[in-house]
C-alpha cells in the first residue's frame, strides 16, 4: 500500500513538474487557482488606503488644533510624539512578525498553528508593552531633562502633562497594531479600517470638545488620544475574538510562551523595528542639519514632508497588504506566485502613485497659499515637491514594496542590514556632504534622500534575482 502511494505520488509531481515546463515553454500560465484574485486585491488594498489617508488627515487636524493652544503646547506634544512615534513603529513591527508567522501558517492550510501564533504575538505584544510603559514612567525625568535638553519651563510644562497621560496608552496602542495586523493576515483589511475610523473619531472630536469647548491645554489633546487607543484596543481583541472567523483568538488565562514560536514572530518583528528605529534617529540627525539652513529650510522641509505623504500614501497602504499576500504564497511553498504577486503590487504601487503625484502637482500653488510662507520657503518647497513626485512615481515602489515582500518570506535580517547601511552612508552622510559641503542646502537633503532609494533598490534587486529570500520561510 504504501509502495503503490509512493507510485501515485510520484507520477502527480511528474505531471506537475511536466506541466510547469509547458507553462514557461508557452509562456501561458493558468492563474485559476492563485490564491488572490483583482477582486480580492481590491478588497485588500482599498481599505488599507482609506486608514492611511484617515491618518494622514487627522494628524493634520491635531496640530492644528493643539495650535490653538499655544507654541510652547505644540513644542512639547511635538516632542513627546517624536517618542510616541518610535514605540509605535516598534509595535508595528512586531505585529508584522505576527502577522507574517500566521500568514505562513495559513499558506500551509494549518489554521490551529496560525491560530495559536495569534495568541503567542498578542500575549507577547501586551507583555513587552508593560513593560516599555513602566520603563517610560520611571524614566519619565531623564526623557524630559537629559533627553529633550534644555528647553523652555513653559514648554516642558505641556511635555510633562503631554507624556504622564499619552503613557498609559502605550500598550492598548500596541494591543490595536497587534490585532489590525492579524485581521489583514485574514484579507480582512476592512475591520482595522473601520477601528481606526472609530479611533480617530474620538480623537478627534475629544479634542475639539476639551480644546474649543472646555478651553483646555494639553490635556485636552491627550486625554482623547488616550482614551481613542482604549476604545480602538478593546474593540479590536474583541472582534478577533469570534471563532468562526479564519483566525480567532483564544483567551487562556494561564498563558503558556511557545518560545519556538516567539522566537520566529520576532525573527521578523526585531530586525524591523530596529530597522524602524534606525529611520527615525536618522531623520531627527537630518532635522538637526536642517534647522543650520535657516528659517525658511525648516518651514519648507516641514510642510513637503506633510505634503509628500500624500505622493506615497497608496504605496504605504500596498506594502501592509504585500504582508498578507506574500506570507500566504511563502506558507504554500509556492514561490512562483510569490513572484507573480509581487511584480503586481510593484505595477499597482507605481500606477496609484502616478495618480496621487498627479492630484499632489495640481494642488501645490492652492496649498503653498494655505501655508502662507515666505517667498523663499515657498520656492523650495515647490522644487522639492516636484523632485520628490517624479522620482517618487519612478523608484520608490521597487525601494520598499521589494523589502516588504522579503519581510513577508521571513528575510527580514536582510531587509533591516540593506536599509540600515544605505540611511547611514547616503540619507545621512549625504544629507551633510550635498546639503552643507556642495551648498545646496534644504534640496540637498531630498536628494539624499532619492540617492538611498537607489541605492536599495540596487541592493534589493541583486537579493531578488539571487533567490537568497526563498530560502528563509519561517514556518
Amino acid at each position: 500500500m504504501t509502495l503503490w502511494a509512493d507510485k501515485r505520488k510520484s507520477k502527480k509531481e511528474d505531471k506537475r513538474k511536466e506541466g510547469k515546463m509547458k507553462q514557461k515553454i508557452t509562456g501561458n500560465t493558468d492563474k485559476s487557482n492563485y490564491l488572490f484574485d483583482n477582486k480580492a486585491l481590491v478588497t485588500l488594498i482599498a481599505p488599507l488606503i482609506v486608514e492611511q489617508l484617515l491618518t494622514i488627515l487627522v494628524g493634520m487636524a491635531d496640530s492644528i488644533m493643539v495650535a490653538s493652544v499655544g507654541e510652547a503646547a505644540v513644542s512639547g506634544v511635538s516632542l513627546v510624539d517624536q517618542i510616541m512615534v518610535l514605540l509605535i513603529n516598534v509595535f508595528a513591527a512586531l505585529a508584522t512578525g505576527g502577522a507574517v508567522v500566521a500568514g505562513q501558517y495559513l499558506g500551509q492550510q494549518k489554521k490551529e498553528q496560525a491560530c495559536k501564533s495569534v495568541a503567542q504575538l498578542i500575549w507577547t505584544i501586551t507583555i513587552f508593552s508593560l513593560v516599555i510603559t513602566v520603563a517610560v514612567y520611571m524614566g519619565k525625568y531623564w526623557i524630559l531633562h537629559k533627553l529633550f535638553g534644555q528647553i523652555e519651563a513653559d514648554v516642558m510644562h505641556h511635555a510633562d502633562v503631554y507624556l504622564l497621560i499619552v503613557t498609559a496608552s502605550v500598550p492598548f496602542i500596541a494591543l490595536y497594531n497587534g490585532g489590525a495586523a492579524v485581521f489583514r493576515s485574514m484579507g480582512n483589511s476592512k475591520i482595522s479600517m473601520k477601528v481606526s475610523v472609530l479611533m480617530n473619531a474620538i480623537n478627534v472630536c475629544g479634542n475639539a470638545i476639551l480644546i474649543y469647548g472646555f478651553h483646555r491645554g494639553t490635556e485636552g489633546v491627550a486625554i482623547p488620544t488616550l482614551v481613542s487607543r482604549i476604545v480602538a484596543a478593546v474593540v479590536i481583541i474583541i472582534l478577533l475574538m469570534r471563532k468562526e472567523q479564519l483566525l480567532y483568538l483564544k483567551m487562556d488565562r494561564h498563558f503558556r510562551p511557545d518560545w519556538t514560536m516567539i522566537g520566529k514572530i520576532l525573527s521578523v518583528g526585531i530586525p524591523n523595528g530596529l530597522e524602524n528605529s534606525m529611520f527615525q534617529l536618522g531623520k531627527v540627525l537630518v532635522l538637526s542639519l536642517v534647522s543650520t539652513f535657516g528659517t525658511y529650510a525648516i518651514a519648507a522641509n516641514a510642510v513637503s514632508n506633510t505634503i509628500s505623504l500624500f505622493s506615497i500614501l497608496p504605496g504605504m497602504a500596498i506594502c501592509l497588504a504585500v504582508t498578507t499576500v506574500i506570507s500566504r504564497c511563502v506558507g504554500a511553498g509556492d514561490y512562483e506566485q510569490a513572484k507573480y504577486y509581487n511584480r503586481k503590487l510593484i505595477l499597482i504601487t507605481h500606477g496609484c502613485m502616478a495618480v496621487t503625484v498627479a492630484i499632489v502637482f495640481a494642488m501645490i500653488p492652492t496649498l503653498l497659499h494655505a501655508y502662507n510662507l515666505s517667498d523663499a520657503a515657498s520656492e523650495a518647497t515647490r522644487h522639492i515637491l516636484w523632485f520628490h513626485g517624479i522620482c517618487a512615481v519612478l523608484t520608490w515602489p521597487e525601494s520598499f514594496v521589494l523589502p516588504a515582500t522579503f519581510r513577508a518570506a521571513g528575510d527580514a535580517k536582510a531587509c533591516m542590514i540593506i536599509a540600515t547601511l544605505s540611511m547611514w552612508i547616503f540619507r545621512v552622510g549625504f544629507s551633510y556632504f550635498l546639503g552643507k559641503t556642495m551648498g545646496w542646502g534644504v534640496f540637498g537633503v531630498w536628494v539624499a534622500m532619492i540617492i538611498d532609494w537607489e541605492f536599495r533598490i540596487l541592493c534589493f534587486a541583486i537579493r531578488y534575482f539571487k533567490g537568497s529570500w526563498k530560502k528563509k520561510a519561517l514556518v
